[in-house]
């Protein structure tokens, strides 16, 4: 008589919960910022402290940039809620998200953003990516040393 071992559960670490829980709220928070700049106008902007100038900048980049906002804050949602289910496809989804911020980035420097928001816009986008990449590392670790549930 043949019996099949049943293997033992994965012991899921606590930071594994945290950082994605955290990722997930992060998340949140960036569509709130993204769903945010959609309805944006000149007052609004000059209201939370920017030049005129400056609002210009942000009102007036291309829709591409405007894409990849979108595809990096909602990759990043939807990835932290994937890690979070412990699926494997988190690691797709948090790569999408990490590669449109970085195009982001690369519009930022191209389009006048950072030249006119200055150090500030550069250091949270660079947070912003850093944590992208946290995140899709996260994914990629749990993948190998096997943390994602079989489904």
């Amino acid at each position: 008589m043949m019996t099949m071992a049943i293997p033992a559960p994965v012991k899921v670490p606590l930071w594994y919960w945290a950082t994605a829980g955290l990722g997930l709220a992060w998340n949140v928070y960036g569509v709130q910022q993204f769903v945010g700049s959609l309805s944006a106008t000149e007052e609004s902007l000059m209201a939370g402290g920017m030049t005129a100038e400056q609002a210009q900048v942000m009102l007036t980049y291309p829709g591409w940039m405007t894409l990849a906002f979108g595809v990096g804050v909602f990759g990043g949602l939807i990835g932290s809620a994937l890690l979070l289910l412990r699926r494997r496809e988190a690691v797709a989804v948090l790569a999408a998200s990490l590669a449109a911020y970085i195009v982001l980035y690369i519009g930022d420097i191209t389009e006048g953003v950072f030249a006119a928001l200055g150090a500030p816009q550069v250091i949270v986008l660079s947070i912003v990516v850093a944590i992208a990449a946290g995140l899709f590392w996260q994914a990629r670790f749990a993948r190998r040393a096997g943390l994602f549930g079989q489904a």
